[in-house]
């Protein structure tokens, strides 16, 4: 499994990025676990089917994790992914263009947010 990482490049722009979660096998035997992230807390948001947020940086470190509907994510080198149930995204594009998020389809776009130290 991965998440999509969002990063700022040297060229000032954000990208994507695969990062494959570390997996490493729990004290049970039967499950694996990834080492833990340092989150100051959780909450919710939900996006109206309409929803565009022009040009913009992540405001801090953080799991953002698609609920509910679809988004889609456009970065600084032009292209764009889409985010659906399940999927999750760590944003640290904190500097330069940021990138565009818009909620696609005909329903709300319902996340959790996961800000990181």
């Amino acid at each position: 499994m991965h998440v999509t990482r969002i990063y700022t490049g040297e060229d000032g722009k954000s990208h994507f990025e695969e990062v494959a979660l570390d997996f490493s096998p729990r004290g049970d035997g039967q499950s694996e676990a990834t080492p833990p992230s340092n989150a100051m807390h959780a909450f919710f948001t939900r996006q109206s089917a309409d929803y565009v947020l022009d040009w913009h940086c992540a405001p801090g470190r953080q799991y953002v994790v698609t609920l509910d509907g679809e988004g889609e994510i456009e970065v600084g080198d032009g292209s764009t992914k889409r985010f659906g149930p399940g999927d999750v995204l760590l944003a640290e594009d904190l500097t330069g263009q940021g990138h565009v998020t818009r909620v696609v389809g005909n329903k709300p776009r319902t996340m959790m947010w996961v800000p990181l130290e």
